[in-house]
Order: C-alpha cells, then structure tokens, then sequence
C-alpha cells in the first residue's frame, strides 16, 4: 500500500509539472500558421520561442517523476491519475483570469478525486512482468500505424480532422506504454533496454504532439482535447491485461469496481477540459476579471471562439491534454 500512494504521489507531481509546461506551450502554438499543419516547419517555429521552451522544459521534469510512479504503481493507476493535473490548470486558470469555478467544474473535480481514490483502492496487484516480446511487438506495431495514420493520409490530401485528433492520442498512449516498459526494464537492471524505451517515447511523443498541434489548427480546442485526451489514458488502461499481466479479475468484482471508478475519472477529465476556465488559459488570455461582473471580456471572447472554428480566424486555438512526457517533442 506504501508504494501504491507512492505511486500516486508520483504521478500527481509528474502531471502537474505537465500541466504547467503544457500551459506555456499551448499559448505558443496558437501563433503558429495553419499551413505548416503535420509539416516539421511547425515544431521548427515552436522550438524557437522561449516560452514554448521553458514549458518543454517542465515536462521533461514530470517525465522521470512518471517512471518513478510507474516503478511503484500499476499503469492502470497510474495513467488515469495524470489527470490530477488538470485540477492544477483549473487553479491556475482561476488566479490568472480572476474568475471561479462553477458548479460544472467543482462537480468535474469531485468525479476525478473519487475515480482515483476507486481506482486506487480497486487496482491489480503492481507487476513487472510482461507477456511474450512477440504480442508487445506486434500491439505496439499496431499502434504505431494507427498513430501515424494522419501522416501516411497526408500525402494524397489533408486528413479529417477526427482522424488527427485520434492519432494523436494513439502516439501519446504509445508514448505511456514505452514509459511502463522502460521502467520495468530499470526495475530488473536491463538498462541498456530502458533506454531504447525511453528514445522511442520521445519519438511517439514528438509524433502525437505535432498530430495534436495540427488537430487545433482545424478545430477548437474544446472539441480536440477531450478526444486525445480519452485516447491516450484508455487505450493503456485496455492493453494493460494483455502485454503486462495487469489483471482486473483480480480486482474486486472482477474489474467491475476499477472499471466504474476509471469511468468516473475520465468523465469527470472530460468535463473539465471544457471548462471556460482551461480554455482561456490556454488560449494565453490572462486578463482578469472585475469582481462581480456579469460577463468578462475574457469570457466573452473565449464563448465566441468556442463558436467559431479555429480555421475562420486562420489560428488555432491551442487547448491541449497531453499528460506524457511527449510534450517534450512540442
């Protein structure tokens, strides 16, 4: 139990630090032109502002609290727990923009505590065993080819937007698989084999963050976050039992408890990464409000933007949920 809230502790303080990097990067990469979507010309233009930086930086921080967390805990905690740091967001975004949570948010904020007390509570036993290499193999190329799917449809015309969005997702749960291998690997000594997982995180993380920049330059962010957002903590979660012996028949009523609780969780994420107070501030509007006021223009703004795609006014809006150390490749 000791190492399980470690764990947990472990993975709130990595997402946290993804959070605020994400942030920063995300008021960055709504200045960026919508003709460099899924064009390497997009992470050239955001590598050279230094605040896209510094947030690089803070997720590059959470990614070795990630393994830390991944070391004591099961992936099917620890995933869905990197949501903690959309509460941080929330904090921020209400010092920042001078506004407060509303009953939506403080409902979104409840379902998210009480998922991951449920799924704390209800997890498989911690294991660092893995089935065959030939099943892990054969998953991981799978999902390799879905996550790049966008770019392989980019050569003959520009993909739908959903299918953007979904790729994104999918390298970003590529990326959170490779993390639990790789720390596994740490955990048995073979460290020669940790760090090839960690390269290819950073590779899958550099491919889902430029699939989601290129998501937000079609479509707002309050349609593009919730989807990626989804993608990259279920798909994990799914694979869990059949590449890393996470078992949920040995959880109470046969995963039926840790199945609620992680619906309850991602509910509750959903709903708050479409909140007026996420959305603004990734969006870099930090004005604040007047106490009191009926209507900020900072509100305003932002329910307008919600209404409108990001392609008629030529910008993305730049809302993202990436809670893997592949924001490190933004």
């Amino acid at each position: 139990m000791i190492d399980l809230v470690g764990g947990i502790l472990a993975a709130i303080g990595a997402s946290t630090l993804y959070s605020l990097g994400v942030a920063l990067q995300a008021i960055e990469a709504r200045a960026t032109p919508a003709r460099q979507h899924l064009r390497i010309s997009l992470a050239r233009n955001l590598i050279t502002r230094a605040r896209w930086l510094a947030g690089t930086g803070l997720s590059i921080l959470g990614f070795p609290l990630q393994v830390v967390a991944l070391l004591l805990a099961p992936l099917v905690v620890v995933q869905p727990t990197l949501a903690a740091g959309l509460l941080v967001l929330m904090m921020v975004g209400q010092r920042l923009l001078g506004e407060r949570a509303g009953r939506r948010e403080h409902i979104a904020v409840v379902a998210i505590v009480l998922g991951m007390l449920g799924a704390a509570l209800a997890a498989p036993p911690h294991t660092t065993t893995h089935t065959g290499d030939e099943t892990i193999t054969w998953v991981l190329i799978a999902l390799a080819v879905l996550a790049t799917t966008p770019y392989l449809i980019s050569i003959a015309r520009r993909p739908a937007p959903s299918i953007t969005m979904i790729g994104a997702g999918l390298a970003f749960a590529w990326s959170g698989v490779a993390t639990k291998l790789a720390s596994d690997d740490i955990h048995h000594g073979h460290l020669g084999l940790a760090a090839a997982w960690v390269i290819s995180t950073a590779a899958a993380s550099a491919v889902g963050a430029l699939s989601e920049m290129s998501a937000l330059q079609m479509r707002p962010a309050i349609q593009v976050a919730p989807v990626v957002f989804v993608a990259q903590t279920a798909v994990p979660i799914v694979l869990a039992p059949l590449i890393l012996n996470e078992r949920f028949t040995d959880t109470p009523l046969d995963g039926g408890v840790l199945a609620v609780a992680l619906a309850v969780l991602i509910a509750g994420a959903v709903v708050l990464v479409r909140s007026p107070l996420l959305t603004g501030l990734m969006e870099g509007d930090t004005h604040s409000a007047p106490s009191g006021a009926t209507e900020s223009p900072s509100r305003a703004k932002r329910e307008a933007m919600r209404s409108t795609p990001a392609t008629a006014a030529g910008e993305p809006s730049a809302l993202t949920t990436s809670t893997s150390p592949a924001r490190s490749g933004r």
